[in-house]
């Protein structure tokens, strides 16, 4: 099972690479936020396209998963742009003001004794006030400046109200021209296109995401049941109806099961089965698996007309505490033994602080990864009965946030902490705290005590 926001993907990456040198058999994936990705990819055994010198994690690409979104781009340099313009008749007047004793006291000494120095910085303040830079163009490109930012938030705020026919939106015009800042297309386009340069693309182009969701399904249901592939569990939350939506693709032993209708039909409008109505919803399983909440816009999912919402489209996201829901899902899908990695890591103890960063994203980096690490505990207290063994795969220091994609500065190490730092960092503490002390350095599964069938093979990794 992988959780995680942002960064955590490398965690991912790294842990799996080290199973896959251990050989531990997996049975079934699960993830959700970032270890949806690792998760989709790791089912039809595609997570070397994670760790490998071109994979997703390598690179300056992965830097730029969660950008600032053109928007709030264009009006933050503008707003600059005005600041700085009608600042400057102002810092010509402090500099001068700052250095004009000095040129009197050259002036006393006798070096200038026609007072020249003095001279020109009483003619740059003089200036500030009646010059024709000062006086007509520093206003007209500081109005400028404005004006092309109020013109481009307009044709935003038409373009998201074209954009978004299926749903209404409401609102002040600039909010909604602004929307959220990040922009998680960018990370979805990144790790749909680690599986259109898999055998999962089968001629999808990038652009078609219901027919690369087809062919997706399809060699998910070809593999089940084959080595090197697992099946998938995938958690996101629907705002709308504020419940989470669960992305399923499983075997027929446990898939009937898995789907049956309670007596209320809650059931139906929550789980989704990849392998038959849900099946052009794959890619968007993992669109919105990537959509961070508050940071980034929620992805419109529209349902299957013949499905339990009759065609409605419905604004979903990730949600971070879906972790205990996650594992109520792969109980009920049949796992017996749980290995769950969380690149969070809890502080141990007191002496271990450090100085808050003054960064809108680190500021929402570490709310996502506290939230993150109260649902580790409180998945593994809650569950702690449902699994004969729950394996938990953490580091006991990660300098990096969810949104550190291009490395951050380690306080405990003075030094800068890199992204493929964490790939390694994962790669370690899977052999640390599981291969070794578990598996026993074995390259043979873990078997799984006997139970009446339907039987779930070995080990199964969510």
């Amino acid at each position: 099972m992988f959780t995680g926001t942002g960064s955590a993907g490398a965690y991912h990456a790294g842990v799996m690479q080290a199973l896959a040198e251990a050989g531990v058999k997996v049975d079934l994936v699960a993830g959700r936020g970032m270890g949806a990705a690792s998760a989709m990819l790791a089912a039809l055994d595609g997570g070397a396209r994670l760790w490998q010198p071109s994979g997703a994690w390598s690179g300056g690409r992965a830097a730029r998963l969660y950008p600032w979104r053109l928007s709030w781009r264009v009006v933050g340099w503008a707003l600059a742009l005005c600041f700085l313009v009608l600042a400057v008749p102002v810092l010509v007047q402090v500099v001068a003001a700052l250095l004009y004793p000095l040129a009197y006291a050259v002036q006393l000494s006798g070096l200038d004794r026609d007072g020249r120095i003095a001279a020109v910085f009483v003619g740059a303040i003089a200036a500030t006030f009646d010059h024709t830079l000062f006086a007509s163009v520093i206003p007209r490109v500081a109005v400028l400046s404005l004006l092309f930012a109020g013109l481009f938030l307009v044709g935003e705020y038409v373009l998201r109200v074209r954009s978004r026919g299926r749903r209404r939106v409401e609102g002040r015009p600039w909010w909604v021209a602004l929307g959220a800042p990040l922009d998680g297309q960018q990370a979805f386009t990144h790790f749909a296109q680690a599986l259109w340069t898999g055998p999962a693309a089968g001629g999808a182009q990038a652009r078609d995401a219901r027919a690369l969701s087809r062919r997706y399904v399809e060699m998910i249901g070809e593999g089940l049941g084959q080595p090197g592939s697992a099946e998938l569990l995938l958690v996101v939350h629907d705002l709308d109806t504020r419940r989470d939506l669960v992305f399923a693709a499983l075997q027929d032993s446990w898939r009937r099961r898995f789907f049956a209708e309670d007596t209320a039909g809650v059931r139906a409008t929550e789980v989704i089965d990849l392998l038959g109505a849900g099946r052009d919803l794959a890619m968007d399983g993992l669109r919105a698996a990537l959509a961070v909440p508050l940071a980034a816009e929620p992805h419109a999912l529209t349902f299957p007309i013949d499905g339990a919402w009759r065609g409605e489209t419905h604004l979903v996201a990730d949600r971070p505490e879906s972790l205990v829901r996650l594992l109520e899902e792969v109980s009920a899908a049949g796992a017996e033994q749980v290995i769950l990695v969380s690149a969070a890591s809890p502080l141990p103890g007191p002496h271990a602080l450090s100085a808050r960063r003054a960064d809108p994203r680190a500021w929402l980096g570490q709310a996502i990864a506290g939230h993150e690490s109260a649902s580790v505990r409180d998945a593994a207290t809650a569950f702690f009965d449902r699994f004969t063994s729950v394996y938990h795969v953490q580091p006991a220091h990660n300098p990096l946030g969810p949104f550190d994609l291009a490395g951050a500065h380690d306080a405990r190490s003075d030094r800068r902490a890199a992204l493929s730092e964490l790939v390694r960092r994962g790669y370690d503490d899977a052999y640390a705290q599981f291969i070794v002390p578990i598996v026993g350095g074995s390259a043979e599964a873990i078997e799984t005590p006997p139970a009446p069938a339907p039987i779930v093979d070995d080990l199964p990794l969510t």
